[in-house]
């Protein structure tokens, strides 16, 4: 008897609990699944349970479910207790030490299946630590430790109803409800920040189109009218992104669709960003992180602020809404390249492209992080912290961590404000940083094809397409 528990998603129904009890009740095993940011877990379920298994895809989900797991180990000391997933790979160590007896990193499912079962082949018990592995030759020595799995329909019954979770907001004010699915997992790229390259080593696998579409089918039988793809790059296999999007068009005429694409990607790949278009992606998201070519550099992101501003106008180009991603909080970062980040949001008409929050978000030091590989990286650091789960760092210059605390907490006070509104109110605070005259706003070039305003002359909440669900790490 398996409980399969996730804490958080981005607001979306949890493929990472819908994959795996495809798997296993396929072999005969009762499965229950407990989202427990919509649904409430009860004793009863976890006494019942004789496998319970944490999803951590993200840091937010690994810090919600740490009270959870405790509460197993006190009302059901005979459980075995597995964790798996991105974040649960990367703190294997620390997992371990409050009593989770099973890690799963990588391509999960079948690992996961024979743990329910009580197989002894369980050959997925990855464990990061904090030396990253970082070197090529290193990741090619891994490469074989990432299991190639023959994945098959999610089995989404027993969750939420799709209607309670994120939904999309449209710019003539109407809400769609949101699926969510995933074309490819991992990443072939090594940014150094990121969570999957300690996990997938530079590697992804794709989900058979078969199984995308006949997901995507479901869940539009459920009530979806829009899909956000959940990749870390849609494009690191361009053909069968094509592939995809064109049977999903055919299959599900009319339900559009959002991804997440690398800035380098948009442009070797430009050719595909029409058929994006035509065949109903509303809006793609990439991680520019930041406009500074030598964060970008120390990052390897493989992009430069020339190339984010050439991948915008390809978008535009193409009727596409690009909404970019940032860290603008790095031990790089000086007050004036952050007054610099938000002229050049204004400038080139992104206000309400980016969520405010992308605003105040800070560089996140995992364990096993490649960041741990430079010295001006670990010049700044603390010890880990369990309780943060992250080395926790301080900037050599105490302005920007002040300047941070300010932009957090006008982000804070500021939902349920227009995006407009809180920029101009996280503008000021910077300007006052940087000791310069508040900027007075003013029309920026290159609107979205898809901005528009209200009868009365001021800008709507929505002026683009976006997900009211914002948070990203």
């Amino acid at each position: 008897r398996a409980l399969l528990i996730s804490t958080y998603d981005l607001g979306r129904q949890p493929f990472g609990l819908a994959s795996p009890a495809a798997w296993l009740r396929r072999e005969g095993v009762e499965v229950a699944c407990v989202d427990v940011s919509k649904s409430r877990l009860t004793d009863e379920e976890i006494a019942h349970a004789t496998l319970v298994a944490f999803y951590l895809p993200m840091h937010t989900a690994t810090r919600l479910a740490v009270p959870l797991i405790e509460r197993v180990q006190r009302v059901n000391p005979a459980a075995r207790v597995c964790c798996y997933g991105l974040y649960a790979a990367l703190n294997s160590e620390w997992l371990r030490a409050r009593g989770v007896h099973h890690v799963l990193g990588a391509e999960y499912e079948e690992a996961l299946t024979a743990l329910a079962l009580g197989r002894s082949e369980i050959t997925n018990q990855s464990q990061i630590t904090n030396q990253s592995i970082t070197s090529q030759s290193q990741i090619t020595h891994h490469k074989s430790q990432i299991p190639r799995l023959s994945l098959i329909s999610p089995d989404r019954s027993g969750l939420p109803p799709l209607a309670r979770y994120a939904s999309l907001e449209m710019p003539d004010g109407s809400r769609r409800v949101v699926g969510a699915t995933d074309a490819t997992r991992g990443c072939k790229h090594l940014c150094r920040h990121c969570p999957v390259v300690p996990v997938y080593q530079g590697q992804f696998r794709v989900v058979p189109v078969d199984v995308v579409v006949e997901d995507v089918r479901a869940q539009v039988a459920a009530g979806a009218q829009h899909i956000s793809f959940g990749d870390p790059d849609f494009f690191n296999g361009p053909s069968h992104a094509r592939r995809v999007v064109e049977r999903l068009a055919a299959v599900v005429a009319g339900v559009t669709y959002d991804v997440t694409i690398k800035i380098e990607h948009l442009l070797r790949h430009a050719d595909l960003l029409p058929l994006l278009a035509d065949t109903g992606c509303l809006f793609v998201t990439s991680a520019v992180e930041s406009i500074d070519d030598e964060v970008l550099r120390k990052l390897a992101k493989g992009h430069t602020r020339d190339d984010f501003i050439r991948a915008l106008d390809l978008c535009r180009a193409a009727d596409l809404t690009l909404s970019p991603t940032f860290i603008p909080f790095t031990p790089w970062t000086t007050i004036d390249g952050y007054v610099e980040l938000l002229e050049t949001i204004a400038h080139h008409g992104l206000v309400e492209h980016v969520a405010p929050i992308q605003l105040a978000i800070r560089l996140l030091v995992t364990a096993g992080s490649p960041l741990l590989d430079l010295p001006d990286i670990r010049r700044v650091l603390q010890p880990f912290g369990g309780a943060s789960l992250t080395w926790p760092w301080r900037h050599e210059d105490g302005r920007v961590d002040r300047l941070h605390a300010a932009v957090m907490d006008v982000v804070g006070v500021g939902i349920g404000a227009s995006r407009g509104a809180t920029f101009q109110a996280v503008r000021d605070v910077a300007c006052d940083a940087a000791g310069r005259v508040r900027a007075t706003p003013r029309p920026a070039r290159n609107h979205s094809p898809t901005a528009h305003t209200t009868r009365g002359g001021g800008p709507n909440r929505a002026t683009v397409p976006y997900l009211n669900e914002p948070w990203y790490c």
